[in-house]
């Protein structure tokens, strides 16, 4: 993917007096008043820390930002929420692609993807991995596979419905495994049991394993992406493992509600664009594993709109539904 370094423009026309300066303000100015960062997911989460750090740039050009978490049934609580908010471009929602993935997994949303809220920017994307405690018997992938040939192994998720969960799902169709999932409410209960030797494996976003990997407490023994990770660079992909066309990267963006202007949208996007090129905000970022991403409005619905129907086919394919 070419990233792009976007030159941050002002938004604020100047004027030669302060009537024709309040005049002149254009419609799409961004940051215009108070903005509120919807998270729909618990404190302390990758959505969360991205939120954060996103809101932070953006407060540094005058306006209050307000971080809002409000988690609840998978994301679509706090996604309701933005979706029902005014269309002028300072209610913004910080998601990931569960997203896309919540129409094909549960049976009742309360709104819809296509219609009711839009993208903006995608700011980053990060890759599962396989892991296993350090005193497992498995050194490789290759030995999981063989072992469930014999025996139906368990594995951990960071919970029903998510990104590692269909990446669990589709290694058992593409290694034709049975393993048992085992859904946690988070990456990091999902860690605990797995360090602790409650179950065999785990499949968990990368930013949230890289410590206990660091630690010595877990191994990866795999990734989803299509190429190996900078910071694991001795980390197989699937694809390398025997699975040509296995690519799972978890995109990480921002929603306006439906009906926000097209220059609005983009007033955002230079603004967020601008804010991911800040050297702390990449070097953090990449050091927890992320791939800056810099994808617009357009782009990034093409994006979303893609997933929407690859995740509905691999939902039906593999019968994946919310636990």
């Amino acid at each position: 993917m070419l990233i792009r370094l976007l030159c941050f423009s002002t938004l604020i026309a100047a004027a030669s007096s302060p009537a024709r300066a309040q005049d002149a303000k254009p419609a799409s100015a961004f940051p215009a008043k108070t903005v509120e960062i919807t998270v729909p997911y618990a404190v302390g989460g990758g959505v969360d820390m991205l939120g954060r750090l996103i809101g932070d740039q953006i407060g540094k050009l005058g306006q209050s930002v307000i971080v809002s978490n409000r988690g609840g049934a998978g994301g679509m609580v706090g996604t309701k929420y933005v979706a029902s908010q005014p269309a002028d471009g300072h209610h913004l929602l910080m998601t990931n692609d569960a997203y896309a993935l919540a129409p094909a997994i549960f049976a009742n949303l309360s709104y819809d993807p296509r219609k009711d809220l839009e993208p903006v920017v995608a700011v980053a994307y990060a890759p599962m991995l396989v892991l296993v405690p350090a005193n497992s018997t498995f050194r490789s992938f290759g030995d999981i596979v063989k072992a469930s040939k014999t025996a139906k192994l368990s594995w951990a998720s960071c919970g029903a419905g998510t990104d590692p969960h269909l990446a669990g799902e589709m290694m058992n169709t593409e290694f034709h495994m049975e393993n048992a999932h085992i859904p946690y409410k988070g990456c990091g209960p999902a860690m605990v049991d797995l360090i602790g030797g409650q179950v065999d494996y785990g499949v968990i976003t990368i930013s949230g394993a890289l410590a206990n990997i660091a630690g010595g407490k877990l191994v990866p023994l795999a990734i989803t992406s299509q190429t190996r990770s900078p910071v694991l660079p001795d980390v197989p992909t699937m694809r390398e493992l025997g699975a040509a066309d296995f690519s799972l990267d978890q995109w990480q963006g921002l929603f306006v509600p439906a009906g926000t202007p097209d220059s609005v949208k983009q007033a955002i996007y230079r603004t967020v664009a601008d804010a991911m090129k800040v050297p702390t905000m990449r070097q953090k970022l990449e050091s927890l594993g992320y791939i800056i991403a810099d994808e617009g409005p357009d782009s990034f619905k093409k994006i979303v709109d893609s997933d929407l129907e690859r995740f509905s086919a691999l939902a039906k394919q593999i019968g994946l539904k919310a636990d």
